[in-house]
């Protein structure tokens, strides 16, 4: 995984957000390459049978583009926003959004770098919220209080309404395969795994009031460190 490629894309979120702007629809295919050019190296994890290889962009420089649904902080954060498998839980339990929702998909993205596949592979909200719990520990009761009148259902007895409220068996056995976060990021990064694991874990801090921010994402030794080299 490119440590350029990552910090670019933390440095476009500490630019929309220092403009006040929340773009609140950040998925890779809103994430482009400048340059399309690329080098083939071997790919040696590969299995098969012959040579293999994976494809490297020449330029780690990127740019965001479908800016329709961009906010700004200023105005009313009540209604549904994010593609799915990079929505907030915020926004999922209608507590209102703010800038942290775009950090939340940043890090759904990095974590697609990472293993090739969405993090959150679901279209339906409570199996959503569940998945989140499975991967990044329970939601905080705070936030279970104050959902609104059309998340009540997904919430009993101050806790996630899960596995009793599942829509099927099926939805229960997606969500319970998954892995914690650190155990899926281990099984696809073969060095600086800790640092990489830390950044994601402060990305993807259900509370948004305690989620990192861009320029704090920034300054995390996982880019501090890399700089130095």
């Amino acid at each position: 995984m490119c440590s350029n490629c990552l910090e670019n894309m933390i440095e476009m979120a500490v630019v929309m957000h220092d403009m006040r702007l929340i773009h609140t629809d950040l998925k890779p295919e809103n994430i482009l390459f400048v340059s399309s050019e690329y080098i083939k190296i071997p790919d040696y994890k590969s299995h098969t049978e012959g040579t293999f290889y994976k494809r490297l962009p020449k330029s780690s420089a990127i740019k965001v583009i479908d800016f329709g649904s961009t906010a700004y902080g200023h105005q009313d954060h009540k209604y549904i926003v994010s593609t799915r498998h990079y929505r907030a839980p915020e926004v999922i339990l209608g507590l209102g959004w703010s800038y942290p929702c775009d950090i939340w998909s940043v890090g759904c993205i990095l974590v697609e770098l990472c293993s090739g596949e969405a993090l959150f592979q679901t279209h339906e909200n409570l199996e959503h919220l569940a998945m989140m719990e499975r991967v990044l520990g329970p939601l905080p009761q705070h936030m279970l209080k104050r959902v609104d009148l059309q998340a009540e259902k997904y919430v009993r007895r101050g806790r996630l309404d899960w596995p009793d409220g599942a829509m099927s068996r099926e939805s229960i056995k997606a969500t319970m395969k998954l892995p914690r976060l650190q155990n899926l990021v281990m099984q696809h990064v073969d060095h600086s795994a800790g640092d990489i694991i830390d950044l994601l874990q402060g990305l993807l801090r259900h509370d948004p009031a305690i989620r990192l921010t861009a320029h704090e994402a920034l300054r995390h030794p996982f880019f501090t460190k890399y700089r130095r080299f």
